[in-house]
């Protein structure tokens, strides 16, 4: 006898309350292969799993970064063959490429907003 184990799933609008992106935004991810359902309601609507919110989750967290679609399709696929055991040398190499290019673009995000307080601070001082 097998076991059955039903996925849960939801709908786009519960994804996207759960994950602070718009509806649009998921739809574009779907249409363009970034993060696609997986799967579909008899009447066509989309269905996600706890799987597909984590990898919506991942690509959000791209965004502030300033990662192009590319780029984030480029590091779900690079994900993906690393955990499913597929890690060759490339693969492992471009992840390192992908983890210092976000270490560089976090590191002027910080910059900007120190930046942005140093502005604050003399506002606050002109109000004083």
């Amino acid at each position: 006898m097998s076991e059955h184990t039903e996925v849960s799933t939801m709908h786009i609008g519960a994804v996207a309350e759960r994950t602070g992106l718009s509806l649009r935004t998921l739809r574009h991810w779907d249409e363009v292969g970034l993060v696609q359902p997986s799967g579909r309601s008899d009447g066509g609507f989309r269905l996600y799993t706890e799987d597909d919110v984590e990898r919506i989750l991942l690509v959000r967290r791209m965004k502030p970064l300033g990662f192009t679609l590319a780029e984030m399709g480029e590091l779900l696929e690079v994900a993906d063959r690393i955990a499913g055991g597929a890690a060759d040398a490339a693969a492992r190499s471009r992840l390192a490429e992908l983890l210092a290019s976000a270490q560089q673009r976090r590191a002027e995000l910080a910059g900007k907003l120190d930046m942005a307080d140093e502005f604050i601070a003399k506002l606050r001082a002109l109000t004083a």
